[in-house]
């Protein structure tokens, strides 16, 4: 796969999650080799999200046409 930022290598990757709880969690991710950048299934998740909001917004931004009646002279 490749890194939505850089479109470099995606490697997967055992992370360790220590802020969300008490208790440390595992869970399996994908690093990219050249950048750095994490994601998860959470990640890609809201990912998604926020793109199928971004283009539901601009379809909802496209404006019909008024027409207009025509004034007799």
């Amino acid at each position: 796969m490749k890194c939505a930022r850089c479109s470099g290598l995606l490697v997967e990757d055992h992370l360790l999650d220590m802020q969300e709880s008490y208790v440390p969690m595992w869970m399996r991710g994908l690093r990219c080799v050249a950048c750095g950048n994490i994601e998860d299934p959470l990640i890609h998740y809201n990912r998604m999200m926020h793109e199928a909001r971004r283009i539901r917004r601009r379809a909802a931004r496209v404006v019909q046409p008024v027409l207009r009646p025509a004034v007799a002279a």
